[in-house]
């Protein structure tokens, strides 16, 4: 049996531009990490890199569900000894909102060269105003 292996014409990726006010933070990130692959068109292949470039603009009213806010921690290690840092989520939203959507994210798509290549295509914003209006970004609504 052969591998599949669809047309996918890179010149024409289209861009969207989701809202974040108000989504919940996995839900959301789903949705990113499924428009990236492709995985919501019909030339889905999970080896090949069919998917769109993603616009998220209000991060900073992302919106997380229970005790998240004050309890989950992101941990990161520097490879030195004594070199842990765990950090809350309200520390890492007041200083850099976005890279909360951007770690979900990176947690959902592949752990590869793949996923490093379609991370590249995620733009990530605090507030409402972006600087991709010239490739006429499509608005996508969040279902949540």
């Amino acid at each position: 049996m052969k591998t599949y292996l669809p047309k996918i014409d890179t010149q024409r990726r289209a861009w969207r531009v989701i809202d974040a006010n108000g989504a919940v933070l996995g839900r959301l990130a789903v949705q990113v990490a499924d428009a990236l692959r492709g995985k919501d068109k019909p030339v889905f292949a999970p080896h090949l890199d069919a998917g769109d470039f993603v616009v998220v603009i209000n991060a900073e009213k992302v919106v997380l569900t229970g005790r998240k806010e004050s309890q989950k921690e992101y941990m990161s290690y520097s490879g030195w000894k004594g070199g842990e840092r765990y950090r809350k989520v309200a520390d890492v939203r007041a200083a850099h909102p976005e890279r909360l959507l951007m770690h979900a994210v990176k947690g959902m798509l592949p752990k590869n060269r793949l996923g490093d290549r379609l991370l590249t295509k995620l733009k990530v914003y605090a507030g409402g105003e972006h600087p991709h209006d010239a490739q006429q970004p499509a608005t996508t609504a969040y279902k949540g």
